[in-house]
């Protein structure tokens, strides 16, 4: 396995690896939802992850704490990045976990580095961080912790009920900075969800997440992802799933159509040959030019659901943008020493 290549780009310079073979422990748990699940345990060098300038993304920096996710949803976009470790993309991908055992003090030196100059963090944009594994490793508590101590403004997206253990961080966190959750929840089919995204929870349960947060004080948006073309896209199916977010008290609803990138593309359409084989040509004809569907399709998917959620009352968001909390008087956070380079 090329360990030495962890990186979010197979590009990165082979000098700069995030750490070697002798850093690894891999590790099974005998537990009913580990089973047949490998944890590679390893010390990363680096945990601020830059995005790439020809990005989509609307965030600069994110934090990564796994690789791989057992949430296994056929159509995730990171399967790609198991690729750079010698990982199969499929199964290897949903059941290969690399887990970056010293997240938490790593991100707290480069947080208090000279060089960091507070950027938003975006988390759960790549595999999610809230996915079972958490559940036993608890790498997030002292994410938000080192995130909160130096009033660094974040975001998380998720599809995982875990984030309610971490609450109370959440709202030490929204005190003294800008905090961004949202939850995906692309549609309310159970049929769809069962088949499409095996080890995640419910669409039911992740709206409970959403309702508890609120709740709690913590506005919640929900990022309609994805919407699956022929199979999530009727209009009956947008309306119940819009309606179901706004009823679940959401903050707001962005959507997002189905996009298919190599190693993700290759799985879903393995998916799609078993489950829904008289769609595959139509498939082909819509993602003919790429990874994403025609412009005009996901046009008209944002427009019947922005009209659906204002009907519901709720509005769009801009994607990837963080909640706006009213921040008192900054915590003063003495400098750190210069502990690691970022640049």
């Amino acid at each position: 396995m090329r360990w030495d290549n962890l990186g979010d780009t197979p590009a990165a310079p082979a000098g700069i690896a995030l750490f070697g073979t002798d850093a690894v422990t891999t590790r099974t748990f005998d537990a009913p939802e580990f089973r047949g699940v490998t944890f590679h345990e390893v010390r990363a060098r680096s945990i601020l992850n830059r995005v790439p300038g020809a990005s989509r993304m609307p965030f600069e920096w994110t934090v990564n704490p796994y690789r791989g996710c057992t949430h296994a949803c056929v159509y995730c976009f990171a399967r790609k990045s198991h690729s750079y470790l010698d990982l199969d993309t499929g199964l290897g991908f949903d059941s290969q976990i690399v887990v970056k055992v010293n997240a938490p003090e790593l991100l707290a030196r480069q947080l208090a580095s000279a060089r960091w100059q507070g950027a938003h963090i975006a988390m759960g944009t790549n595999v999610d961080c809230y996915q079972r594994a958490e559940g036993r490793y608890r790498l997030m508590p002292g994410i938000l912790t080192a995130l909160r101590d130096r009033a660094n403004p974040f975001s998380i997206l998720t599809k995982g009920t875990l984030i309610l253990r971490d609450l109370e961080l959440l709202a030490q966190a929204a005190r003294v900075t800008e905090v961004g959750i949202s939850v995906s929840v692309g549609f309310t089919d159970r049929e769809l969800w069962r088949t499409i995204e095996p080890g995640t929870p419910s669409p039911q349960r992740r709206l409970d997440v959403v309702r508890a947060l609120g709740e709690h004080g913590i506005d919640c948006g929900v990022l309609m992802a994805p919407v699956v073309p022929f199979l999530g896209d009727r209009p009956e199916q947008l309306r119940a799933t819009v309606r179901a977010i706004a009823e679940a008290g959401a903050s707001s609803v962005t959507p997002l159509v189905l996009h298919l990138r190599p190693g993700a593309r290759e799985w879903f359409t393995a998916w799609l040959r078993e489950h829904h084989p008289d769609l595959v040509r139509r498939y082909e004809r819509m993602y003919a030019d790429g990874a994403y569907a025609p412009t005009w399709y996901q046009r008209r998917i944002t427009r019947q659901v922005h009209e659906l959620a204002a009907e519901f009352g709720i509005g769009p968001a801009h994607r990837g943008a963080p909640r706006r909390i009213p921040v008192p008087d900054r915590i003063p956070v003495p400098d750190g020493p210069e502990q690691l380079t970022l640049l």
